[in-house]
C-alpha cells in the first residue's frame, strides 16, 4: 500500500505564492496519474489538478494559470506551485491517484490559509 505525506501548507497574504510537496512511498507511483485536491470547511473534496506519469497536465478552471503541478518520479514525489493565491483557495489540500483509478490511504493532507 501506498503511503502519501503532503507538506509545504502555511498561511499567507492574497496575492502570495506556496509550494506543496507530496511524497509517495513504493514503486506504483512511477506509472500512476497523480493528482492534488482540496477541501475546504463544509465543503465535498474538489479536484485541482492532475498530472500523468508521462507528464500531462490538467486543471480544474478556477486554478487554471495560478497553479502548476509536476512531478519528480526518481524522487517519487509531487509538486502543487500555487501562485496569486485568492481567499478562496483556503482548505486542506491532499494528495492521491487520480479520478478514475483507485486511491491510496488519503495523508493527513496540508493546511493552506490564504488571508485577504
Amino acid at each position: 500500500q501506498v503511503q502519501l505525506v503532503e507538506s509545504g501548507g502555511g498561511w499567507v497574504q492574497a496575492g502570495g505564492s506556496l509550494r506543496l510537496s507530496c511524497a509517495a512511498s513504493g514503486t506504483f507511483f512511477i506509472i500512476n496519474p497523480m493528482s492534488w485536491y482540496r477541501q475546504a470547511p463544509g465543503k465535498q473534496r474538489e479536484l485541482v489538478a492532475t498530472i500523468t506519469s508521462a507528464g500531462s497536465t490538467n486543471y480544474a478552471d478556477s486554478v487554471k494559470g495560478r497553479f502548476t503541478i509536476s512531478r519528480d518520479n526518481a524522487k517519487r514525489t509531487a509538486y502543487l506551485q500555487m501562485n496569486s493565491l485568492k481567499p478562496e483557495d483556503t482548505a486542506v489540500y491532499y494528495c492521491n491517484t487520480s479520478p478514475g483509478l483507485p486511491t491510496w490511504s488519503w495523508g493527513q493532507g496540508t493546511q493552506v490559509t490564504v488571508s485577504s
